[in-house]
């Protein structure tokens, strides 16, 4: 059920624009000025304290309007804490939207002070879907909403180029849960890409898996700690997001835009062993971020389709595999969205089991159904077409119905090729009308397999 938008985003707006005030202001705030250099014709901003050999310059980001604003009004920002956890009460308690476990929250909010995100780390998996209630909007299903691990990722070259980096790892969760400890990685006892505490927590650190190299750790030194890297990893956390994490006063954090975030998704579930609970989780997540967002934000998700439907017939396979294990409402939502057919779903057909057939006064059109790949197709020829094609002109609404029967697996076929080879217009339904007859009689659908 969708929260209340308006005063629900509302809400959220104003948190995340004080969270990252109040980051911003926590993160600089010495005595200090601030500098611009030019790094390969783009601008950065520093945080430049001391003088002579005393110098030192810390990493605040690279040039936005939103950024030059905020050093415009460094100076000015008050301590709002107080306001801040009651916009988080409201959000929660209110609006129903998610909030990370107490531990979790601890631990985040340590890497935030500690500068994680504003080195430009993404908070990605789980905990980051989490975020996508409050900026959308809507309410997620709890199930796909469990997790006892933090995922934070980071550009390899990112974590390079930016010139600072925030105390060791294990040093910052130690302050939160005295037992967590570093986990050897599997392939390398020396390399620690994972930690862990007694109660089973874990904050696991991962890099994009980048041409050729292999799987083994990757140093990210603005981090002070390894990396695993990953494959598909680059699409998911290019150009991430602002968001606020719900605990305590609120946490700014960086996350994935969710429309990366929903195709991303639906690339990963087919690299995992069918029946694992990821990969149904992966699923649940896919399907309700892309009915959201083809509603909400439906640009940037053909985008972001458009995107990774580029990189390569692995990468479609993949998407393509993916979209055709979801419920057929949201597959030909999405499908709409992008301006393609049916056709392009693996294995998808449309049949008919010789269902009843009825006339519908409101809409004066016969219906029936069809069965398609993720449940029933409702179908329906208009009263014009059965009058132009199928000799019911004059007969009424019963003289109709029995044109239709009369006339049935004709029909049926011109619904099953228009049914896959045309842009889908209404998800999980189908209208022939009169034009559709002579078009699509002679365009035939591919064969059934």
């Amino acid at each position: 059920m969708p929260a209340p938008t308006l005063v629900a985003q509302t809400t959220y707006a104003e948190l995340l624009e004080r969270t990252a005030n109040a980051a911003f202001q926590d993160a600089f705030a010495a005595a200090g000025s601030f500098t611009a250099k030019s790094i390969n014709g783009r601008r950065y901003w520093y945080f430049q304290t001391g003088t002579g050999a005393e110098r030192s310059q810390r990493y605040v980001g690279p040039e936005t309007p939103e950024l030059l604003e905020r050093i415009a009004h460094h100076k000015e920002i008050r301590e709002d804490e107080r306001e801040r956890r009651a916009l988080v009460s409201t959000l929660v308690r209110s609006f129903s939207f998610p909030r990370p476990i107490p531990e979790i929250g601890d631990v985040i909010a340590a890497l935030a002070k500690a500068g994680v995100f504003r080195l430009r780390g993404v908070l990605v998996g789980t905990i980051a879907y989490q975020t996508y209630a409050a900026m959308l909007g809507v309410r997620l299903s709890a199930g796909s909403l469990q997790t006892g691990d933090v995922d934070i990722a980071q550009f390899k070259n990112v974590s390079v180029a930016v010139e600072d980096s925030t105390p060791p790892v294990l040093d910052v969760l130690k302050e939160v849960d005295k037992t967590f400890r570093a986990v050897p990685h599997v392939s390398d006892g020396r390399r620690v890409t994972s930690y862990a505490a007694k109660g089973g927590l874990r904050v696991d650190f991962l890099t994009p898996h980048e041409g050729k190299e292999t799987g083994r750790p990757q140093k990210l030194p603005a981090l002070h700690t390894d990396a695993q890297p990953l494959r598909f990893l680059d699409f998911l956390i290019r150009d991430p997001e602002p968001a606020v994490i719900l605990h305590g006063a609120g946490i700014y954090v960086h996350v994935p835009a969710p429309a990366r975030y929903a195709v991303h998704k639906l690339i990963v579930s087919r690299r995992r062993p069918e029946g694992l609970a990821k990969r149904d989780k992966d699923l649940q997540q896919a399907e309700a971020l892309l009915a959201v967002l083809a509603e909400k934000r439906p640009q940037e998700l053909k985008s972001a389709w458009e995107e990774a439907h580029g990189r390569g017939p692995k990468w479609r396979q993949l998407m393509l595999e993916g979209l055709a294990l979801l419920a057929g409402s949201v597959r030909d939502v999405v499908l709409k969205t992008i301006g393609a057919p049916r056709s392009v779903i693996p294995g998808i057909d449309l049949s008919f089991d010789n269902p009843p057939a009825r006339y519908d006064f409101s809409r004066d059109v016969v219906t029936f159904q069809g069965q398609a790949l993720g449940g029933a197709v409702n179908c329906a020829v208009s009263r014009e077409a059965l009058d132009d094609h199928f000799g019911a002109d004059g007969l009424g609404q019963e003289g109709r119905l029995q044109a239709f029967l009369k006339n049935r697996s004709r029909i049926e076929e011109i619904v099953r090729a228009k049914y896959l080879t045309s842009p889908v217009d209404e998800p999980g339904a189908l209208l022939v009308k009169t034009s559709d007859v002579d078009h699509f009689s002679t365009q035939r659908a591919p064969k059934r397999k």
